[in-house]
C-alpha cells in the first residue's frame, strides 16, 4: 500500500548497548516532534533495525563498563572515565540519568530478538525505550532471557510465548537479516538513521538537525507527488483530445 505524501519511513539501525543511540533516539524525538508541529497532515513511521557493537561479549561480562571498554577498546582507564563521565553530561542535556557504575554489559543478541517480536506485536517503540532505561539509567539486565520475558511483559507481550520463541532461536535470522541490509547500506556504527530509503544521517545528531531533514524529504517527496499529478492530469487532457477527434472524424 503506497504511504501518504506526507507520511515519512524512518528505519534506525541502533544496539541497546550504544549510549549514542538513546541519545541520538531523544534527539530525533526532539526533532521530529518539531517536524510534526510545522504543518498538518504529517506523520512519520518508526521501525528499529538490529547492530551489534560487539557481537562477542558474553550474557554475563565479568567487569564494570570501565573493565569492558579497557579491554574492548584497548584505552586506559583513566581516559575511559573521562569519556563515560562527558557522555553522561551530554546524557543529561536531554534528560536522561545515565548511571555507569551499575551498567551490567551484555550480549544483545536477545534483546534484539525481543525488539522483532515486539515489532510484530506492534510495540517495538515501547519496548525499545524500556530496554534503553533499563540497561543505561537503572542497571537492569538485557541480556538473560528471563530479563528479557520481564521487560517485553511491562509493553504487553504474554510471557509463555515470548520465552518459548526467544530460547527456540526463530528471530535471529530477522536479526542477521538487519545486519545485512546494514552492511549493505555501508552504516559502520550507530545510531544511524534511513529516510524514506534513501536518505541516510549518522550519529546523534542535533534535533535541528533532524527536523530539517525531515523537512527537506516532505518536500522531495510533495514535488514528486506534485509533478506526477501534472503528468496524470496532462496524460488525461491527451486521451480527451484523441477522444474528441475520433468523434468529429466519424
Amino acid at each position: 500500500m503506497a504511504q501518504a505524501v506526507g507520511t515519512i519511513s524512518v528505519d534506525i539501525w541502533s544496539d541497546i548497548a550504544c549510549p549514542w543511540c538513546y541519545i541520538g533516539k531523544r534527539k530525533f524525538e526532539a526533532g521530529m516532534q518539531k517536524y510534526l508541529a510545522a504543518g498538518d497532515d504529517r506523520a512519520v513511521a518508526i521501525e528499529y533495525h538490529s547492530f551489534e557493537l560487539a557481537p562477542d561479549t558474553p550474557v554475563d561480562f565479568e567487569g564494570d563498563e570501565l573493565d569492558f571498554l579497557s579491554r574492548h577498546k584497548g584505552m586506559p582507564r583513566e581516559q575511559v572515565q573521562e569519556m563515560l563521565a562527558r557522555v553522561t553530561e551530554i546524557a543529561a542535556s536531554v534528560g536522561l540519568d545515565y548511571d555507569f557504575g551499575k551498567l551490567h554489559h551484555t550480549n544483545t543478541v536477545k534483546a534484539h530478538e525481543l525488539l522483532h517480536i515486539a515489532k510484530d506485536h506492534g510495540v517495538q517503540l515501547e519496548l525499545m525505550e524500556r530496554l534503553f532505561k533499563a540497561y543505561f539509567v537503572e542497571g537492569g539486565h538485557v541480556g538473560r532471557i528471563e530479563d528479557l520475558v520481564a521487560y517485553g511483559a511491562e509493553v504487553g507481550l504474554d510471557p509463555v510465548a515470548t520465552e518459548a520463541t526467544l530460547r527456540s532461536g526463530e528471530m535471529t535470522p530477522r536479526v542477521r537479516e538487519d545486519q545485512t541490509i546494514a552492511g549493505q547500506y555501508g552504516i559502520q556504527g550507530v545510531p544511524f538513521f534511513v529516510l524514506d530509503g534513501a536518505y541516510g544521517i549518522s550519529g546523534a545528531q542535533e534535533a535541528d538537525t533532524f527536523a530539517d531533514v525531515l523537512e527537506q524529504v516532505l518536500q522531495v517527496r510533495m514535488a514528486a507527488a506534485a509533478e506526477l499529478a501534472a503528468e496524470n492530469a496532462e496524460g488525461a487532457e491527451g486521451a480527451e483530445g484523441a477522444a474528441t477527434d475520433d468523434k468529429a472524424g466519424a
